[in-house]
């Protein structure tokens, strides 16, 4: 019987989503915003928020009438930030009060989605055998879930070595997720198969 080659795992990840939530300090008109603020969607007996989408940075925006808003769309920090403060300068001039001097809106990030690539095959049917947290039902979904408690995350873990993270609250989180991962499953993985 051949030995099993050793495989080392290295994962790369691309955020595809953040969902940050904020306060803009501020009370809103919702109804004025809808009718003068371009890209605004407000349907009160549907959502009790407007939809509000940025082109730059791409980005959509729930936002309530006590000022908070919630982010989704981002890929990067920096790009919520941006996103946030410029929601903030958009509605302004429709606030029903002015934010305390010197205001700068803060976030926190409540959930990061990311997709890795970990470059090997993994055996999903022995993963799940072995490894604790780990859930495959191959019938009802293709890949296995791996559930981290430190820090708190899931993992999408499908045959190929491709690999979605989700409900991490940071990018360090995202790759500690992802190496704690690579760690557990280097020795149920195999080198992808050569393409023909």
């Amino acid at each position: 019987m051949a030995k099993k080659q050793k495989v080392a795992i290295k994962p790369i990840f691309n955020i595809e989503n953040i969902v940050a939530s904020a306060s803009l300090g501020i009370e809103l008109d919702l109804y004025t915003i809808a009718s003068k603020v371009p890209n605004v969607e407000y349907e009160p007996e549907q959502f009790p928020g407007a939809i509000l989408k940025l082109q730059n940075p791409k980005s959509s925006l729930l936002v309530f009438k006590n000022g908070k808003v919630i982010c989704t769309g981002s890929k990067s920090e920096p790009d919520v930030q941006h996103a946030i403060d410029r929601t903030l300068k958009l509605l302004l001039p429709y606030a029903k009060n002015k934010p305390q001097p010197h205001f700068k809106p803060t976030f926190t990030i409540v959930n990061i989605v990311a997709s890795a690539e970990f470059g090997v095959e993994l055996e999903l049917y022995t993963i799940a055998s072995k490894l604790h947290d780990v859930e495959y039902e191959p019938e009802q979904f293709p890949g296995a879930i791996f559930k981290f408690k430190n820090p708190k995350s899931s993992l999408l873990l499908f045959k190929n070595g491709k690999v979605i993270c989700t409900g991490a609250k940071s990018e360090k989180e995202v790759q500690q997720s992802l190496e704690n991962a690579a760690r557990l499953l280097a020795p149920f993985s195999n080198p992808l198969p050569k393409k023909k």
